[in-house]
């Protein structure tokens, strides 16, 4: 679990990201899973937008994600959402292998 004092860092860091997942009228599938993990194991910090037309509420959402990618939840502004996974120790492992 992330400290306060990370999250802070972690969201500063986060300033100039642009949202790399856009979620809409779908919801969570199995192929935005997917996505969801090639962006994990490019970065760390993963920005999600959660548009209007989205039939589940953004906390939902937050709750979900995190839960079936091993992530956390470091901030929700607004149908933003900011999410941390730190890197596998091996770079050839996946979420699954850990």
């Amino acid at each position: 679990m992330l400290s306060g004092k990370q999250k802070r860092q972690l969201r500063a860091g986060a300033n100039q990201l642009r949202p790399s997942v856009i979620i809409g009228k779908d919801g969570v599938t199995p192929d935005l899973i997917a996505f969801l993990e090639q962006s994990f194991n490019r970065r760390e910090l993963v920005k999600i937008r959660v548009l209007d037309s989205c039939p589940d509420a953004v906390r939902v959402i937050a709750g979900r994600i995190t839960g079936l990618k091993n992530s956390e939840l470091v901030q929700i502004l607004g149908r933003t959402l900011l999410l941390y996974r730190p890197m596998p120790a091996d770079p050839g492992a996946t979420s699954n292998e850990i």
